[in-house]
């Protein structure tokens, strides 16, 4: 057998080709998404037509949850296929910070339910952006910040500022913090935060992130963590 000392090592993965695999796996998934959602929000809406004069009204309202939650599903996955493909379609619009901030946080309290957990995002502008990729991202930042909390129940704080022709919005928490030996790495495709107790996920939240605000013309840094909390600073174009 030969051996080719200048052959490519199999882990040696550019960042080029680390981009191409997330992007095809994000457009493979949200790909896949898209017809259970939209028979799920079809069916709950010919409920809710045939129905409703039957229900009360706790019947009525989950049906209407249903609906209105795989319609949210499925714009917020038609925002990933659109991110994973070469033009990604990105519509800006004025957006109320402190509703997506609110919006995103309630989304993530229903899939991840954490006892205690706060938030703080009181007096936020209003800024020009896309409201489902600025959901996904708040969304990552906020499971993050209820899967690594530390002793004392979740809060997370939510504020923002103008500086000259950007937003600097900062998303801080009161977690158990980020190794210095890991926090150059959070933001590596398919990397994951060393966890005994837990089972990780695929390690592509924060990449994720960094991406979509990337598209916006934005960008996020890791501006601080030890062992009081994180806090990451969000920037985008005003």
């Amino acid at each position: 057998m030969s051996f080719n000392p200048t052959s490519k090592k199999p882990e040696a993965v550019s960042s080029r080709e680390q981009e191409e695999r997330i992007k095809r796996f994000l457009a493979t998934a949200s790909h896949d998404l898209q017809s259970p959602l939209r028979h799920i929000a079809m069916y709950a809406e010919i409920l809710l037509d045939d129905l409703q004069p039957m229900l009360d009204s706790e019947q009525l309202q989950s049906l209407k949850t249903i609906m209105d939650k795989a319609q949210t599903a499925q714009r917020l996955t038609k925002a990933l296929m659109g991110f994973a493909g070469t033009a990604p379609q990105i519509t800006i619009n004025d957006v109320h910070l402190g509703n997506v901030t609110r919006d995103a946080w309630r989304q993530v309290l229903e899939e991840f339910p954490a006892g205690g957990a706060s938030l703080d995002a009181d007096n936020l502008p209003l800024i020009r952006s896309d409201a489902a990729l600025l959901t996904i991202v708040l969304k990552h930042l906020f499971s993050n910040a209820l899967d690594h909390h530390g002793t004392a129940p979740p809060h997370v704080t939510v504020t923002a500022t103008r500086e000259g022709a950007d937003w600097r919005i900062t998303v801080a928490d009161n977690g158990c913090g980020i190794e210095p030996a890991y926090q150059e790495r959070i933001f590596d495709a398919f990397w994951k935060l060393p966890k005994a107790d837990k089972v990780s996920g695929p390690g592509l939240g924060l990449t994720i992130t960094r991406e979509l605000l990337g598209a916006l013309g934005g960008d996020i840094s890791l501006n601080h963590s030890d062992e009081s909390g994180s806090r990451f600073a969000i920037r985008l174009p005003a």
